[in-house]
């Protein structure tokens, strides 16, 4: 394939967002792919945040948003921009593209192209919808690449998180924008008020650290996730990268290379 691999990302929300850090660290050239309004709880590590406000910083890498028409790979940093259909990959070429949207079900199909497709997660079967699924599901096969088949299904159920699960997660009362009381990184109690949507109370139901919250011009329904709460409190950073991201993006990194796509060698220059 290259030794200086062109990687497009659709998608630039958390777990998307960690796949796209570690490329770049890598030597890889990432450009990532949004919709104009990003849902994104865990923005402080999500580059889906340059939509919103033209330039973000995970963990020292930048994400800077471009016009589709006008975006270039580069080297270094993240490329964003807002290309919900991907319709920016035939004049740009990826050698590899990776459907990181995390819908949990069959994908959109994207506009066919000649680069081989990684999946995350549920929804992919290899040799139709994906040539490669990376497994999103927490548990021990968690960032495993596979190749025949497909990923285990949703179960509709998070993640245990400091023995936590659906108790962590903060959701809309009902239609409208959240109006928050506190910042991503503040410890609160279970039933502290993080917040209102349209004058009603959205509470914490435990004790931890604001993991994330959604940006307050999101219109909201009744039901979606707003926020989250990490039980393990000041133990944890929200503005790291999670393991959970961490794990997959080495499941893409196998998968690229697999596929033949290499970084850029060593003291490389745009």
């Amino acid at each position: 394939m290259t030794d200086d691999a062109g990687i497009w990302i659709q998608g630039a929300g958390e777990l998307a967002s960690g796949v796209g850090w570690r490329l770049v660290r890598c030597g890889y050239r990432v450009l990532m792919a949004e919709v104009a309004a990003p849902l994104a709880v865990r923005r402080l590590v999500c580059f889906s945040e340059a939509v919103r406000i033209g330039e973000v910083a995970v963990e020292g890498v930048t994400g800077r948003l471009a016009l589709p028409s006008e975006a270039v790979w580069s080297r270094g940093e993240v490329t964003v921009i807002v290309a919900p259909d991907g319709d920016q990959r035939g004049r740009l070429r990826p050698d590899v593209v990776i459907d990181a949207r995390m819908t949990k079900r069959a994908p959109d199909p994207l506009p066919r192209a000649a680069a081989p497709l990684i999946g995350l997660g549920p929804g992919f079967r290899c040799g139709k919808d994906a040539d490669l699924i990376v497994e999103t599901h927490r548990g021990a096969r968690l960032g495993t690449v596979i190749d025949a088949g497909q990923a285990l299904a949703d179960t509709g159920i998070p993640g245990d998180v400091g023995g936590a699960t659906a108790s962590r997660l903060l959701r809309a009362p009902g239609v409208g924008y959240l109006t928050p009381r506190c910042v991503i990184g503040d410890l609160v109690y279970a039933g502290d008020t993080i917040g209102t949507v349209d004058g009603r109370p959205v509470r914490a139901e435990i004790a931890g650290r604001v993991r994330g919250l959604i940006s307050s011009d999101v219109e909201l329904f009744a039901g979606m996730k707003v926020g989250d709460i990490d039980p393990r409190g000041a133990a944890i950073d929200p503005g790291l990268v999670s393991d959970k991201a961490l794990a997959i993006a080495g499941g893409v990194l196998e998968g690229l290379l697999r596929l033949g796509a290499r970084p850029a060698p060593p003291g490389a220059e745009n």
